[in-house]
């Protein structure tokens, strides 16, 4: 039975584990959650690291919220940074899945935003697992996770 990560944590303003978890619960079956939540996002790669060598995820999913400060968004990066590391270093997919407080113009765009972000990266993480030529039929068609899609560019001949 395949396994799927979570990792979240305390320092985020919604539950964004919860609406993953209830995403993949609503998606599918022949897999088991186990979840794993830290203080910050950047104790996300060891969570994540953790929960596939440890726990035998076969992926992960990094659900984070840094704030709207030059800290938090250069504390994002480095969280961010190590993530791919680990990602590297396991050869497992670890999506990260990360809300910028100030991508939102007030706190319930800002929820909405969590949830649906949180959501629609539990199907891509599932389709990874279970359904990868559904990510090749999307494959260039502008999809973006929570806000609006951005739709393909017009090709050329």
């Amino acid at each position: 039975m395949k396994t799927i990560g979570i990792a979240d944590t305390t320092f985020a303003r919604y539950d964004m584990g919860a609406s993953a978890i209830d995403e993949l619960n609503r998606t599918g079956t022949g897999f088991r959650i186990v979840r794993s939540t830290v203080p910050g996002f950047k104790d996300l790669p060891v969570a994540c690291k953790k929960l596939i060598e440890e726990q035998h995820c076969d992926i992960c999913i990094a659900l984070a919220m840094p704030g709207p400060k030059e800290k938090d968004k250069m504390c994002a990066h480095e969280a961010s940074t190590g993530l791919i590391q680990c990602q590297l270093l396991t050869n497992t997919h670890i999506l990260e899945v990360f809300v910028h407080e100030d991508e939102a113009k007030d706190e319930a765009e800002l929820a909405y935003l969590a949830d649906m972000r949180a959501r629609e990266h539990a199907i891509n993480a599932y389709d990874l697992l279970f359904r990868p030529e559904r990510l090749t039929r999307n494959a260039g068609k502008g999809l973006r996770q929570g806000f609006r899609d951005a739709g393909p560019v017009r090709q050329t001949k």
